[in-house]
């Protein structure tokens, strides 16, 4: 049968993907619409294979709450140049697969591809638009939140154009705790805190941290017998530097922590966990 420029458009407004592309796809499929669909994804998946081994470090970073804010989500969809990155057919993709997520809350990234995009799973969909867009794509990053029990609350904050997303949890609900929130949030955007605390930091990372205090000593001189005291006391510092609720507050100029800060607004308002996803 011919194909028609109706047929291209049609297709072409169902997909997105390129007039030509559509096109050869509906030709290939002698003119059925869900064959030529098929097609189109095909030469994205034989585009994603060719491309397999490419780095893909631009993209878009989305952070999104619930309307309750009990849940929150941060999505990375990845992409090869700032050009496409910045294209609002990309961000809107990335925007449908942080939606998805906030909905279905899945365990883990693996099955966040699997769900449903409109007839297709996510990993087919990001295949399809890998043949529209002409670029790898890739779905790097996911993460979650959920409020312990139903308290306190999540909020999100996206930094620099979509080149970072943190989600924070705190321990109290309330509209005046949203802006003491975001503060934080922007902390770790800016500070990339590795833990909430001590206590959330890997002890493969503390011991790490002892054995170069250790060697930093023994470099300098001091005595063996001292080491261990000086190196406990530079893994102190470590934990001031790199876990959120002891950083210094960087939105002020005073030297109050960032779990003092929290305090300042409430007494018993805490961070109780974050996530933070970024380019790169």
């Amino acid at each position: 049968m011919g194909i028609t420029a109706a047929d291209v458009k049609k297709l072409r407004d169902q997909t997105g993907a390129g007039m030509m592309d559509c096109k050869k796809a509906l030709s290939a499929a002698e003119g059925d619409f869900e064959k030529a669909i098929e097609e189109l994804r095909k030469n994205g998946q034989k585009l994603s294979a060719k491309r397999a081994d490419r780095e893909a470090k631009e993209g878009a970073v989305i952070a999104k709450v619930s309307a309750d804010k009990s849940t929150g989500v941060v999505v990375r969809l990845s992409c090869e140049t700032d050009f496409v990155s910045k294209g609002d057919s990309f961000v809107e993709l990335a925007h449908s697969f942080a939606d998805l997520a906030l909905e279905h809350l899945p365990e883990s990234k693996d099955e966040l591809l699997a769900l449903d995009a409109g007839g297709i799973t996510v990993a087919q969909k990001i295949e399809e638009q890998t043949g529209v867009i002409g670029e790898k794509l890739e779905l790097t990053d996911y993460a979650k939140l959920v409020t312990a029990d139903g308290q306190g609350q999540v909020l999100p904050y996206i930094h620099m154009g979509n080149r970072a997303g943190v989600i924070v949890s705190v321990n109290l609900a309330g509209a005046e705790y949203e802006e003491p929130a975001k503060n934080v949030a922007m902390q770790v955007a800016a500070m990339h805190p590795i833990a909430l605390n001590q206590d959330g930091v890997d002890q493969t990372v503390i011991s790490k941290e002892i054995e170069i205090g250790k060697e930093i000593a023994r470099q300098e001189g001091k005595p063996e017998e001292m080491l261990e005291k000086i190196a406990t006391g530079k893994l102190n510092k470590f934990f001031k530097e790199r876990t959120l609720l002891n950083q210094i507050y960087v939105k002020t100029s005073s030297k109050e922590t960032v779990a003092q800060y929290l305090q300042s607004i409430h007494k018993e308002l805490t961070i109780t966990d974050f996530k933070h996803i970024k380019l790169g």
